[in-house]
């Protein structure tokens, strides 16, 4: 059984990852879950908001479980573990609705990918962001050396991928990378969650678009996607699909 659940209340989904006495490090069984669950969340038309957070209050993820990718041959490795586990989270940094990562705890190596993921980020006042692969020989493998740096600056992936250091709440609400700190960050993720699902579903979606094509998260897929949108609301549209499904010539309006 996987230590990743999903639970819906309302409109807001909670992804929870639950495997605390390894401080919620992530097992193939645990990816698999957030693939599948990534999967229904997008075809339910009920869920709004998503929150990411964890069990206990030490650790939100420190990362992949060492007992899970460290047997594996070279070859395994980048392909079995990284690049699948990369596919996963950008299935869950290009879910069509909004993300929240409550950081109950320290956020580490994949966990901070994780985390990097989502849209926003709320964090609790003791917990920390690092990303030490380094340190058992290894380098980010899940988006840190990617994503994480369109959302850090450069200077501070650097400082915690090639010396180790790790960076603190208040300092990750400085550089923009958290949204709050919150003493009890499931609270504070879902008067976010409340908040945004009172917003437009439709406006919201297509702004998740534009933002995230902007800064260059599944361009292509996302600019033929609002193409795609802009035509299927066209009379032109109706009239083509019209035609074809009563075998004549179409006459386009052109609206």
């Amino acid at each position: 059984m996987s230590a990743l659940h999903l639970t819906v209340e309302g409109r807001v989904a909670e992804l929870r990852l639950d495997n605390p006495e390894k401080l919620n490090a992530l097992t193939v069984p645990m990816l698999e879950a957030l693939d599948a669950h990534c999967a229904a969340l997008e075809r339910s038309p009920e869920v709004g908001v998503v929150i990411v957070t964890g069990t206990g209050e030490k650790a939100f993820c420190t990362g992949a479980d060492i007992a899970a990718w460290g047997p594996m041959a070279p070859f395994d490795f980048a392909r079995a573990w990284v690049r699948e586990g990369h596919r996963i989270f950008d299935r869950l940094a290009r879910l069509s609705k909004p993300t929240i990562a409550a950081l109950n705890g320290h956020a580490f190596g994949g966990g901070l990918e994780l985390a990097a993921a989502c849209d926003i980020r709320v964090m609790a006042p003791r917990a920390t962001l690092a990303l030490p692969e380094a340190g058992v020989g290894i380098v980010p493998g899940w988006s840190g050396t990617q994503r994480l740096a369109r959302l850090l600056p450069e200077a501070v992936v650097k400082e915690m991928a090639l010396f180790g250091r790790r960076i603190g709440a208040e300092r990750a609400v400085a550089l923009g990378f958290c949204a709050e700190v919150a003493e009890d960050v499931g609270a504070a993720a879902r008067a976010i969650a409340e908040k945004a699902v009172a917003l437009s579903p439709r406006a919201v979606e297509v702004a998740k678009y534009m933002i995230q094509g902007g800064a260059g998260e599944d361009r292509a897929a996302l600019i033929e996607a609002l193409g795609a949108g802009m035509i299927a609301a066209s009379e032109d549209r109706a009239e083509g699909v019209g035609a074809f499904r009563d075998k004549r010539k179409p006459e386009f309006p052109g609206r």
